[in-house]
């Protein structure tokens, strides 16, 4: 299956997914069999008063003031902590000879390589270099961890797997895992891409929404 047939099925349902951004038709996929209980949505702000001007370089009376005493801010990309629950019980159950052979080693493994660096050649053409076809080499020297995009509801967010902490939980009698808990770390790349400019156009016409339940007065004191 395609990228664009993964990142389609992938807006036509409500759980959780991560997706591999790559034109190798061997992408890296792992659809949450069950929803993470909770999602932790993180985003830091250093703030430290203008050296220029000492203790009061955060000083503002009106909002061109503010907007100046704000620019040495330092925002961080903002970052996901989810905890996903990985079992092949009911596969299991309905007589799945994978899962009943391995469990859910496969979806582990692929949580392991969505953190090991990668070439940036599709593996056809990794193939056909390998072979002294096309010019290039088999094993480049640079590789890179893969771009990831990650589903969740109503967003579809471009992000790089930081850490993946995965407790096996239950073991098939050759110990294999076929339950297991895994704790995942995603940093958004809030970069030129269009993945994250669609969501930062979302983001904007939401909030826009909100406006119609805010007072004037919000912003006036004494009113």
């Amino acid at each position: 299956m395609s990228l664009l047939s993964y990142v389609a099925s992938a807006l036509k349902v409500t759980r959780g997914m991560l997706i591999e951004y790559t034109i190798d038709s061997k992408l890296l996929v792992l659809d949450f069999e069950f929803n993470p209980s909770s999602i932790t949505r993180t985003r830091t702000v250093q703030l430290d008063p203008d050296p220029i001007y000492g203790r009061g370089g955060n000083d503002f009376k009106t909002p061109m003031d503010a907007m100046k005493a704000m620019q040495g801010a330092i925002t961080s990309p903002e970052s996901f902590s989810i905890k996903i629950l990985l079992d092949a019980t009911d596969r299991m159950n309905a007589g799945d000879p994978i899962a009943s052979a391995v469990g859910v080693q496969p979806e582990i493994d692929v949580l392991r390589a969505m953190l090991e660096p990668k070439s940036p050649l599709p593996s056809g053409a990794k193939t056909l270099a390998a072979l002294g076809v096309g010019g290039g080499k088999g094993f480049p020297e640079y590789r890179a961890l893969p771009v990831l995009l990650f589903k969740w509801g109503v967003h579809m967010l471009p992000v790089c797997m930081t850490k993946a902490q995965i407790e096996h939980q239950a073991f098939l009698p050759w110990l294999t895992p076929y339950r297991a808990e895994a704790t995942l770390e995603l940093r958004v790349l809030e970069s030129d891409n269009p993945f994250y400019n669609w969501e930062a156009i979302r983001q904007s016409l939401s909030a826009v929404v909100n406006m119609r339940n805010v007072s004037i007065s919000t912003f006036v004191p004494g009113l």
